[in-house]
Parts: C-alpha cells; structure tokens; sequence
C-alpha cells in the first residue's frame, strides 16, 4: 500500500509537469493559429485533456462483451467526468483565485470573457439534461437518434465558438522547448512540445488511474463508487492542473474555458458513445451525481446572468454539491 501511495505522489509530480507544458505550449499553438481564448482553452485545450479520460469508458463499452462490471465503469466514467468538472474542478479554481489573489491583476474578480463562459455552460446544461432523460426512454431508435443529435450539437457548439473568438493579444512566457534546446520557436516545434506534454500528461494520469484503483479496492469500495468519483478525479487533474497555472497567471477566459470546455466535450461525445453501446439505463447514484452537476453549473450561470461579473463565490459552492455527493455515497455505505 506504502508504495502505491508513493507512486501516487510521483504520478500527479508527472502530470503537473506535463501540465505546465501542455499550456505553454497550447497558448503558442493559439498565437501562431491566430486564434482567441475561447478557441484555445474551450476546444484546444479542453479537447486535449479530455482525451485520456475519453478513452476510459470507450475501452470499457465497446470490449466489455457485455459484463455488467464494465458497463458499470463505463457509465459512471461518461457521467463522472462531467460532474467532477462542474463541481470539485469549480471549486479548485475558485479556491485558486482566492489563493492567488493578491499576485493577479484583477484580484478576488475573474477577468473572464462572460459570453464565453455563459455559452459553454448553457450548452452543457442543454445536452446533459438530454442525456439524463433520454434515460427514461425504452425506445432505442429514439435513444440512437440523441446520440446523433449529440454529436451534431458539438459540431455547432465547436462553430459557434470558432466564429465568435477574436484573436489573443495577451504576453505569453516564452515556448519551454525553444527555451530549453535554444532553438527558433515555429509551428513544428510548438506541435512537438504540445504532443510531448500530452505524453507525459497520459503517462502520470495512467499511473495515478491504476494505483488508485489498487488502493480503493483494498479499502473495499464499489465498483460503480470507483468510476464515479475515483477515476474522474485522476483523469480530470489535467484540467484541474491547467486552470490552477492559468488562474495565477490572471488568464481567466483559458482558466474557466478548459474546465467548461470539457464539460461540454464530455456531455456530449462519451455519452453518444454509451448510448450507442449500451442500453443507457442510469442507476440512482449516476442520477444524482448528473442532478448536482446541473445544479454546480447552474449557480454559476444564473450569476454570471444576475451579476454581469464573476468572483469565486459560485465557484466555491461547487464543492458544496461535491460534498452532497460523498454524503449521499457513505449514507448508502458506498454502494
């Protein structure tokens, strides 16, 4: 157990380093594309974290032949991943800025891009209630037909974004790898660094995945408790990491935007995947895990629309629907 711990501590030194790579490296690959905040950390960068994660649930559903134990991780990955970004990832980066507070520019205030941020939650808010509901339906047809509609909501959403961003002019540290070899910083240099990071950033996050499991096994938790709140928490400290760096660097819009970002990449390709894989049919703790994520994004979108500016109070209040969450798990001892 000893050293599954150790390696623990060593997987997540791995991933901050990979981290601090990947949003170096991401900002550059913005600059040299042109393209704006919101493009860089709700689609870029968003996209790129999630792809670890991603994998979880489709490994689980589409080679599971069936066993209900891999279902079971696979749902509870698809609905983790989100609830996990929209309650515990808010709260980390809320608790972020009151950290640095005194370092950033705009102090306890998040100079955040509030269209942005509004979008990206109302889209998640949208797609996920369908995935929710859809639940309830018998009727494959119409089950597979959603997935489809999923599918095309991110393609829109991935439009939207595109055409509304306007291009960064914010200072950039220099590219870690241009500083590092003393080398020109172009495009390929930039790419290379980018799928380096990515690298090293699946590397930590399958070493923490894998020991984890080890030792909440030994301590005898369920499977679907696992896949809920154990594997999200490792395969989303890549954005949690990402938003921590940029949030002391006063880059809210890519601090807020890779978390929300992801959420929407979340709701929407992982779950056509497990609607399409499986018969899609959501347990109580699944349910209630997607209702407090809805409800941790909502706070955060009826105050951005109420106050027209964001500080860390809705934020914070993630880790209180977090909290409902653990609560309702050891009221039913974790089954």
């Amino acid at each position: 157990m000893l050293q599954n711990v150790l390696i623990l501590l060593l997987s997540l030194g791995i991933i901050l380093m990979g981290c601090e790579l990947f949003t170096n490296g991401i900002e550059w690959l913005g600059k040299r594309l042109k393209l704006g905040d919101g493009v860089v950390g709700s689609i870029l960068s968003a996209v790129g974290t999630c792809l670890p994660e991603t994998l979880i649930p489709i490994i689980a559903l589409l080679f599971s032949k069936g066993k209900p134990e891999s279902t079971d991780i696979g749902i509870g990955a698809i609905v983790g991943a989100p609830f996990m970004l929209s309650t515990l990832a808010f709260f980390i980066t809320g608790l972020s800025v009151v950290v640095f507070a005194k370092r950033r520019k705009t102090g306890l205030i998040l100079n955040v891009n509030l269209d942005i941020l509004s979008r990206d939650i109302s889209f998640f808010v949208v797609v996920y209630t369908s995935m929710v509901l859809v639940s309830t339906v018998n009727l494959g047809v119409v089950k597979n037909m959603l997935a489809v509609v999923l599918l095309g909501c991110y393609a829109y959403y991935v439009f939207k974004t595109v055409d509304s961003d306007k291009c960064s002019d914010g200072e950039i540290d220099d590219l870690t790898f241009s500083r590092a070899f003393n080398t020109k910083t172009n495009l390929f240099v930039i790419l290379l660094q980018v799928l380096v990071a990515l690298a090293v950033i699946i590397i930590g996050a399958e070493l923490f995945v894998g020991n984890i499991e080890v030792v909440s096994k030994g301590l005898g938790i369920s499977t679907l408790a696992l896949s809920i709140i154990i594997t999200p928490v490792a395969t989303e400290l890549p954005e949690k990491f990402n938003s921590v760096i940029w949030i002391s660097k006063s880059k809210d819009t890519l601090s807020l935007g890779n978390i929300t970002g992801a959420m929407v990449f979340q709701s929407c390709i992982p779950v056509s995947i497990g609607i399409l894989a499986t018969g899609w049919r959501l347990d109580i703790i699944t349910v209630v895990s997607a209702l407090l994520a809805l409800g941790s994004a909502l706070v955060t979108y009826i105050w951005i629309k109420l106050k027209k500016q964001l500080n860390p109070l809705p934020l914070l209040s993630g880790g209180l629907f977090y909290a409902i969450f653990i609560v309702f798990l050891i009221e039913r001892g974790f089954n």
